[in-house]
């Protein structure tokens, strides 16, 4: 029994960790009546999707695409393009997160709370 959860965490391990990841991300989105608190949960959640999509671009074996004159089969080589969109999502990452940071500010300039209820019982006055 000990070998094949091994043998499983071996292999497959890194996608359980990213689908913990995700879904308490998702728990913390639901549950949480802090914004800051969802802001945070949000994060994790993207982050649980960029280690995924970086996982999923891995070969085993594979070098990196850098001319060096070993090979020139593509087969050997890790595609890049996963690795270039996800630079690309963790910058949106960062921009979200600054502008979300900034609405937060502005909600607890006006409305004295980042709590949802009060928030939302203030805003109803």
């Amino acid at each position: 029994m000990m070998e094949v959860l091994n043998e499983f965490l071996k292999t497959k391990g890194i996608y359980s960790l990213v689908m913990i990841l995700f879904f308490l991300g998702v728990y913390g989105m639901v549950l949480s009546k802090n914004y800051m608190k969802k802001l945070m949960a949000m994060n994790v959640m993207q982050v649980a999707v960029i280690f995924f999509y970086l996982c999923f671009a891995q070969k085993d074996g594979a070098m990196i695409p850098i001319q060096n004159g070993v090979t020139t089969d593509p087969n050997f080589y890790i595609n890049p393009l996963p690795h270039g969109l996800m630079l690309t999502a963790i910058v949106v990452s960062l921009g979200t997160t600054g502008v979300a940071i900034a609405l937060l500010m502005r909600i607890k300039e006006i409305y004295g709370s980042v709590e949802e209820v009060e928030v939302l019982r203030r805003a109803s006055k």
